[in-house]
């Protein structure tokens, strides 16, 4: 076991929520608690798109301050 109680050969999975912005609530599981996690729209588009597609992107960052579950991402206001 390493320092934070965690088998480095084993995929931890933990509950986290998001606040704020878009996905404000939506609970998940993650593995390895990735500083951040990124949430993704589609978008509708007006005419031919000969294929292509638009996602609005949001991006939620880990607060650090935060040890157990569930783990709290909040929205990144400045991403784009």
């Amino acid at each position: 076991m390493n320092d934070q109680g965690r088998d480095p050969g084993r995929t931890e999975w933990e509950t986290a929520v998001l606040d704020g912005g878009p996905a404000d609530g939506i609970r998940m599981r993650v593995a390895d608690r990735p500083s951040v996690v990124q949430v993704t729209y589609p978008c509708e588009l007006e005419g031919p798109a000969g294929g292509a597609q638009a996602e609005a992107v949001y991006v939620y960052r880990r607060d650090p301050r935060v040890q157990r579950e569930p783990l709290r991402y909040g929205i990144d206001r400045a991403s784009p």
